[in-house]
């Protein structure tokens, strides 16, 4: 039966469905829950994680530098007023104005609404690279940086006791497949942690570590002057790293890495930061308009749709839609990054607001405030339009804007707090590898255990299938 429109509901709550608790998503939420009177509407926000993961961070985590349930923001904790549905959205049907709903718990769910609100966010791009399924690590997800980090801890600590040879240098290997934002900055911040435990935790000399980058274009951060690309390329090379530009991985199976140059080698870990791509849920499982990237297309306002054909009821924001940037001009859309997505979010919400009580919406606008990251422990750069800031006066810049980014004050002050005693008692460089598999040491009670390579994880877990 199709669901009832606000007209035929009389007075009732106007419903609202947001799909995806990530930046837009939480941000969203969070707002209209300052901005909508009780009874005015009801809010329900679908994802399959409980929590907002404050991305920026990951790095940070991956690096040991943040504790990583402080990178994380619990929706139901400051989501107050709005129900949280852990599922995943299979499809929207707009013209029931359904969205159905595969609950972590099992069974799929239909839910109905006035109106939805579209912040699936994006997934990470992959290529048809032999190996990269099972032998990659992405960098999207908290539990990813986590499995980074300790992995290259236990790395160094199986490597401290092996003999120089084929093992040890392959455990002491690392290789980051991208050279964008994430795939730079976790390659710093990884390369900072190694070269400073290396030698004063593990007695191994900094210089056996060998840290690759490989990037297909020809420079690195395109988001950067060639200039500052450059002299980030020439830093990460200075602590040791080794940067392919103009190369490919074409293929990574059983840990060893070929690259279009001809060159290859073993690497114990293995990360893929090779960029983004659209939701395909969004992309192919709605009625909703949207463009050659399976982006939704939406009016500067943040309505799906065009000016000449808007979609009543429908809206979309950050990594899953298309918004007109009009601090640029022309046909250019917003780039797919934080800054973008946590103001989409905040401008739905009024807008939505605005809607809900019969007044205009007013359209999404936001110059940029320039770039930055962080190159490890005490170094970063920062860019915007002719200012341009390199080494620790940079990476200090980027832990002020990015602490006060993340929201909630009680976020803020754990991640202060972890700073803080960081800088007196150092990175808390405990590999933690094991929980992955919390079972293994139950079933082989008495038995002698260490994890060593995703390898061996993998295998022992085929053969329990």
């Amino acid at each position: 039966m199709k669901t009832l429109t606000r007209a035929h509901r009389g007075s009732a709550p106007r419903r609202i469905v947001i799909v995806g608790g990530g930046y837009a998503g939480f941000y969203t939420a969070w707002q209209l829950e300052k901005r909508l009177r009780p009874g005015e509407a009801t809010v329900t926000v679908v994802d399959p994680l409980p929590y907002m993961t404050y991305q920026p961070f990951l790095p940070e985590v991956l690096a040991g530098s943040i504790e990583a349930r402080h990178a994380v923001i619990s929706l139901r904790r400051h989501l107050r007023r709005t129900r949280v549905v852990n599922g995943a959205v299979t499809s929207i049907d707009h013209d029931r104005r359904t969205a159905y709903v595969h609950l972590t718990g099992g069974g799929e769910v239909p839910l109905e609404y006035d109106e939805v609100v579209v912040t699936a966010g994006s997934i990470t791009r992959t290529f048809p690279v032999p190996g990269i399924p099972d032998e990659a690590i992405g960098l999207k997800r908290i539990e990813e940086a986590v499995a980074i980090r300790d992995t290259l801890l236990s790395s160094l600590d199986i490597a401290a006791d092996l003999p120089p040879g084929p093992d040890r240098d392959r455990l002491l290997t690392v290789t980051f497949v991208g050279g964008g934002f994430a795939g730079v900055e976790g390659f710093a911040e990884l390369l900072s942690l190694a070269r400073a435990v290396a030698r004063k935790r593990y007695r191994i000399d900094p210089a056996e570590l060998r840290f690759h980058l490989v990037e297909a274009a020809g420079r690195i951060l395109p988001e950067v002057s060639p200039s500052v690309s450059v002299w980030v390329a020439k830093r990460l090379t200075h602590k040791g790293a080794a940067v392919h530009l103009g190369t490919t991985v074409t293929s990574v199976c059983d840990g060893v890495v070929d690259l279009s140059s001809g060159e290859r080698f073993e690497s114990g870990l293995i990360v893929w930061t090779a960029g983004i791509a659209a939701n395909p849920v969004i992309a192919k499982r709605t009625d909703l308009p949207t463009n050659a990237r399976g982006l939704i297309v939406v009016r500067p306002d943040l309505q799906v749709g065009t000016d000449e054909a808007p979609v009543p009821g429908a809206w979309a924001a950050g990594d899953a839609a298309a918004v007109p940037d009009l601090a640029v001009g022309g046909s250019a859309v917003t780039v797919p990054n934080a800054q973008h997505a946590v103001r989409q979010g905040k401008r739905l919400a009024k807008n939505l607001a605005a809607v809900t009580r019969g007044r205009r919406t007013r359209p999404y606008r936001h110059g940029s405030l320039g770039v930055i990251a962080t190159l490890g422990l005490g170094d970063g750069v920062f860019e915007s339009g002719p200012v341009v800031l390199k080494g620790f006066l940079a990476w200090v810049v980027h832990r002020g804007y990015h602490v006060l980014a993340i929201p909630t004050w009680e976020r803020k002050l754990r991640v202060l707090a972890v700073w803080g005693l960081g800088a007196f008692l150092g990175r808390d460089i405990v590999s933690l590898r094991s929980v992955q598999q919390p079972g293994y040491g139950f079933r082989h009670e008495g038995q002698v255990w260490y994890p060593d390579t995703r390898r061996r994880e993998s295998e022992e877990l085929r053969a329990a299938k």
